[in-house]
């Protein structure tokens, strides 16, 4: 097996990029470990929760040869972001769209030369901060969910949010996702509902309008555009549905950046 690359951001903290024998002095002390796996046909992207054992990093199939972890102190974790991961010890979630995306930008370095390794520090860093922030608010789905429904069905309902995160911007129907995830429309609702807590037009509402916010922000797109790209049809449905989740109109929203 080849040496793993190693990417040094600290004296607290470590990303390991595949497996192997790789130099351990540069790897920190008192070290817990998120070993992320990138996932496949009939396999889920997942964060594995190593709370004191180096020897855990590799050996789990599931994850394949080129896993990547992020290894640091233990007392960093605490101070930086009052999550202590002996409590998750052994645990495995599901990854977010969102996070499989930093996750896989760290592991194909699109830099090359001088600029990979300061990239490379930069997303080990955005990677491990986003994943403590969604673990310390309990928002990443716990694979196969406590036993309360199958693993399968738990992927199943992970994708269906993967794709209402990845293709937010177009038709999205119940017995379409339903279709694309291969489970019945029943059990998408219900299941979706207990894992997100919300249901899948509440879902797709927050995306639609987090985007749309994004975008009156940082671009100058008429509002009417901004609103159709967003899914609605008209002006009007879309200002009571952004002042339903930001209190204020379009227009007004953007004034902010304006007034700034």
């Amino acid at each position: 097996m080849h040496a793993a690359e190693l990417t040094f951001v600290s004296p607290e903290m470590s990303a390991l990029v595949g497996q192997g024998a790789t130099d351990r002095t540069a790897i920190p002390s008192d070290a817990a470990v998120l070993v992320y796996a990138f996932g496949g046909v009939g396999t889920a992207a997942t964060v594995r929760v190593v709370a004191d054992s180096m020897s855990e990093i590799v050996g789990d199939p599931e994850e394949g040869p080129e896993s990547l972890s992020i290894i640091v102190q233990r007392a960093a974790l605490v101070r930086l972001f009052g999550w202590s991961p002996r409590a998750s010890d052994g645990a495995r979630f599901h990854l977010t769209s969102e996070l499989r995306a930093i996750a896989v930008a760290l592991r194909d370095c699109p830099m090359e030369g001088a600029a990979r390794q300061p990239y490379r520090l930069a997303k080990s860093i955005e990677l491990l901060c986003e994943t403590a922030r969604l673990l310390v608010s309990a928002s990443l789905v716990p694979v196969a969910a406590e036993g309360a429904m199958s693993l399968a069905d738990s992927r199943r309902l992970v994708d269906a949010r993967r794709i209402i995160d990845e293709r937010w911007s177009e038709k999205l129907t119940l017995d379409g996702l339903a279709r694309a995830c291969g489970i019945n429309r029943a059990k998408l609702t219900r299941g979706f509902r207990d894992l997100y807590h919300c249901s899948i037009a509440e879902a797709l509402a927050e995306r639609r309008l987090g985007e749309a916010s994004r975008r009156l922000l940082t671009t100058d797109l008429p509002v009417s555009k901004i609103g159709y790209d967003s899914g609605y049809l008209n002006n009007a449905s879309f200002a009571r549905a952004f002042g339903r989740r930001f209190g204020v109109s379009p227009s007004e929203y953007r004034g902010r950046r304006l007034a700034a």
